[in-house]
Formats: structure tokens, C-alpha cells, sequence
């Protein structure tokens, strides 16, 4: 499974590089643009759990935090592969499962005090620029190259 661990790499290092701008209330994490990826591969799923674990635990996260983001990643990711087959679907379940469980997480493990609803609208927002628009851009890449990353006959 040397795909998992590229992207759990790849998903990890993005992160931390963009630490700034992929933690707290307001955040656009962009390793959220390989959201895409199940859409080519099912070894994203757990690559990208792995990765998003990998990219909080050494982020700083605390533990609440490392468990529920990465279960809202691991479900995003699921979902997304079930969907694989309309590309336009592919990103919508990392945003929505990332918008309803981290605000939680923000709100119960760190004690921010921002409305939960209205981080729900931040972290959506957030996700919106990193799985949708980013993981698009990544996603339109990978489909004209697709023959140089992927190959089909061994991941359906």
C-alpha cells in the first residue's frame, strides 16, 4: 500500500508546512485538496486518516483533536470514494463531515468560544477553498495525467 503512505505523507507534510492556516476556528487546510483522491485510488481512504492523524499529532493537536478530526477526515474520505464516480460529489462529504464534527472539537477540547454554528460556517468555508476549489484544480491535474499516477486495473 505505498500510495496510503505517500499521501498520508504528502497529507501530513502540507499541514504542518501551512500549519498558520490549517488549525483553528478559521482555516483553510490545504492538504484537504486530496480530498480528490479517492476518486483515483481507494488507498486515499486510509491515506488520508493516516495522514490527517500524523498531521495533528505532530501539529500540536491534543488528543480529542487527533481522534475526532481524523474520524471527520476517515468518514469525508469513505464517503467520497463511494461517490467516485461524479467528480463534482467527490469533495462535498471532507467538507460537511470536517464543518459539523471540528467545530465540536474546537468548542469541547479547546474551549473556543465562537457559536459552534458559526464555526460550522467557517470551517465550511474553509473547506469550501481547500477540498472543493484546491482539491478541483489537483482533481482536473490528475485527470489529464492520470496514466503517469494511477493505474485502474489494480485499485477497483
Amino acid at each position: 500500500m505505498p500510495r496510503g503512505g505517500i499521501i498520508a505523507a504528502v497529507y501530513a507534510a502540507l499541514t504542518l508546512i501551512f500549519a498558520p492556516i490549517s488549525f483553528g476556528p478559521v482555516q483553510v487546510r490545504i492538504a484537504e485538496a486530496l480530498s480528490i483522491l479517492p476518486m483515483f485510488t481507494k488507498a486515499a481512504v486510509p491515506g488520508l486518516f493516516i495522514g490527517c492523524i500524523l498531521g495533528n499529532l505532530l501539529g500540536g493537536a491534543v488528543i480529542t483533536d487527533i481522534v475526532f478530526g481524523s474520524i471527520a477526515t476517515l468518514i469525508g474520505a469513505f464517503l467520497a470514494y463511494l461517490l467516485r464516480k461524479n467528480r463534482w460529489l467527490v469533495p462535498i462529504p471532507t467538507a460537511i463531515s470536517n464543518a459539523v464534527i471540528i467545530p465540536l472539537v474546537l468548542h469541547y477540547a479547546y474551549d473556543v468560544q465562537i457559536p459552534v454554528y458559526l464555526m460550522m460556517l467557517y470551517i465550511l468555508a474553509g473547506e469550501f477553498l481547500g477540498s472543493y476549489l484546491l482539491g478541483e484544480v489537483l482533481g482536473d491535474f490528475l485527470l489529464r495525467h492520470e496514466k503517469s499516477f494511477f493505474h485502474k486495473e489494480n485499485d477497483e
